[in-house]
């Protein structure tokens, strides 16, 4: 009988010890970072925003316009002799601009420009700015500035010092036309063309 029952308790010691080693088979379930069920862990992604590019007419050095204004079609080149990197906030930044023009139908009428004005708004991707002060250059002869083909019109005006915050500036521009009814009469049609140039404000 004592024989038997020492058998019993060395199956029983075995048994026991071989589902030990069996269960130290599996590696634990914080080894791989999982959550015990089993499940394989989703990588996390992360997102990063991309900043919003800033507008820039003059990004090429220069920019061409062609306005309508009734049978007026102005040609307008914009450029600025201050780099763009140097286009800081605090900077005043001079816009230079020239102009020829011509009519349709063309029956010998002049055309001229009576009056030139440039606006410059300051702004960012959330806001705008309160406008600089309006700059304008009044023909001082009459009836205006001759700007018909091969005549043309040239002037500079300053953009002065905008908020840090800024990132551009909107140069918004009217021109004001003059137009011979016919090509011997002293009486004269207005004619109004606008314009927007949008030009970086470098940073840092």
């Amino acid at each position: 009988m004592p024989t038997r029952r020492l058998a019993r308790v060395a199956a029983t010691i075995a048994a026991g010890t071989l589902a030990i080693a069996l269960t130290g088979c599996g590696a634990p379930p914080w080894a791989d970072g999982g959550s015990g069920d089993g499940s394989t862990p989703k990588p996390t992604s992360t997102s990063t925003s991309v900043p919003t590019p800033v507008p820039n007419d003059l990004s090429a050095g220069s920019t061409q316009r062609t306005l309508a204004a009734g049978a007026v079609t102005a040609t307008v080149n914009y450029w600025s002799d201050l780099t763009m990197d140097k286009w800081t906030a605090s900077a005043v930044k001079p816009v230079q601009l020239s102009m020829v023009t011509t009519v349709t139908p063309n029956d010998g009428q002049k055309v001229f420009l009576q009056k030139a004005t440039m606006v410059a708004v300051p702004g960012n991707a959330a806001q705008s700015f309160d406008a600089l002060g309006a700059q304008t250059d009044q023909a001082t002869t009459a009836p205006g500035y001759l700007v018909l083909d091969p005549y043309s019109y040239s002037q500079v005006f300053s953009v002065g010092p905008v908020p840090d915050e800024a990132t551009f500036v909107t140069l918004q521009f009217t021109y004001d036309f003059l137009i011979q009814t016919t090509p011997t009469s002293n009486e004269y049609a207005k004619q109004t063309a606008t314009d927007s140039v949008t030009v970086a404000i470098a940073q840092g």
